[in-house]
């Protein structure tokens, strides 16, 4: 199954022109040691936006809060979104309430990770959480200078 993830990443980064860090950003490998320890756990779908200053990611969370969510960078390169998936039921104000249909589904537990690219700002992460989405802003390093040539002359 890996192989065809990996063969899809190929083949939308070929078509789209995707440069190499956002294919890394982007395409995360799912033959992951990690992946059985995430059983159980939700993939919400996030969008990345590469501009010139920086990535920002936005991901839907219905039903959760800024205090539901935890955001970290570990390995000083990868970005962690966590959430652990509760929400509380509304009670009925009146002794003898109760539900008589329960269709709003308690959010799953969420957890995904990105591997920032090497002009990440890991100093520099912003998130804000506002009508159930969440928004992270990585800024960029600004590039190197280019490296100068001086022509030496002979005597």
């Amino acid at each position: 199954m890996s192989r065809v993830v990996d063969d899809v990443a190929a083949a939308v980064n070929h078509l789209f022109g995707f440069p190499e860090t956002m294919e890394k950003l982007v395409f995360h490998s799912r033959s992951n040691p990690e992946a059985n320890e995430n059983k159980g756990v939700g993939s919400s779908p996030v969008d990345i936006l590469d501009s010139s200053k920086e990535y920002i990611f936005y991901m839907d969370v219905p039903g959760l809060s800024k205090s539901d969510i935890q955001v970290t960078v570990e390995d000083e390169k990868t970005l962690v979104i966590r959430s652990n998936g509760k929400r509380k039921r509304e009670d009925g104000e009146e002794e003898g309430c109760k539900y008589i249909r329960l269709e709003r589904r308690v959010p799953q537990k969420v957890l995904r990770k990105f591997r920032l690219p090497e002009n990440a700002n890991v100093s520099a992460i912003t998130a804000k959480c506002e009508h159930g989405v969440l928004t992270l802003v990585v800024e960029k390093l600004p590039p190197p200078p280019k490296s100068k040539t001086v022509e030496v002359a002979i005597s």
